[in-house]
């Protein structure tokens, strides 16, 4: 199931997140070790981190990836703040075709599914970047309904086509690929804002959004 974190004694997040610099393989994941953060360590979970690479030999053990990536060390300290015992299994993804996409989510799903323990799932994405607020908002909007719809093609389709800069398009479509050989039957925004609510500069911001899948 998904959101099943606070009050479990050790779940655990799979952190699906975009590779911003172009490092590392296409489905880079650490079974290995721990992340610090300001709370302190997380310790990754190696026996779901190596079901995982079973799996599919797309997902491979790579480091570079994660040295210079922020997406994931901003969602890991609010999760713990949840729950403390919290452990990670951190992917960055930068796959190229959608066929790989499919089969990442498949695989997720496979793992998932036959995990003796709750798994939480997570996709890390900004929405529109660097457009009048306006317009962003109308950008993102399409792209939240395929999300809400559990529609990863859709959602492919749609970002390409309005040229939405949703950065995390690729682990949000894996997402919701493994969310519908899951079971989900649905999704939730909880909110959406833009960095202009808060910079007061509506000219060029950044969207962000918040959803549940369920």
């Amino acid at each position: 199931g998904f959101g099943r974190l606070a009050g479990m004694g050790q779940p655990t997040l799979l952190s699906q997140v975009p590779n911003h610099t172009g490092l590392g393989t296409e489905a880079s994941i650490v079974s290995r070790g721990a992340w610090a953060t300001p709370l302190g360590p997380v310790a990754i979970h190696e026996g779901l981190a190596d079901a995982l690479k079973a799996e599919a030999a797309l997902f491979q053990e790579d480091a570079l990836a994660h040295a210079h990536e922020h997406s994931l060390e901003v969602q890991v300290p609010f999760l713990q703040h949840r729950n403390p015992r919290v452990r990670i299994v951190p992917v960055a993804f930068m796959l190229r075709d959608r066929a790989a996409v499919k089969e990442a989510g498949e695989a997720v799903a496979s793992v998932v599914a036959r995990w003796p323990d709750p798994v939480l799932l997570v996709a890390s994405s900004d929405m529109t970047h660097y457009e009048p607020d306006e317009k962003a908002r109308e950008k993102d909007a399409r792209a939240i309904e395929r999300v809400l719809a559990l529609d990863p093609e859709g959602l492919l389709d749609t970002t390409k086509r309005f040229g939405i800069t949703m950065c995390g398009v690729i682990p949000t479509a894996v997402l919701l690929v493994a969310a519908r050989r899951l079971g989900a039957s649905g999704g939730e925004l909880v909110t959406y804002a833009t960095s202009g609510e808060v910079s007061g500069d509506l000219g060029s911001v950044v969207g962000y959004a918040g959803m549940l899948i369920r």
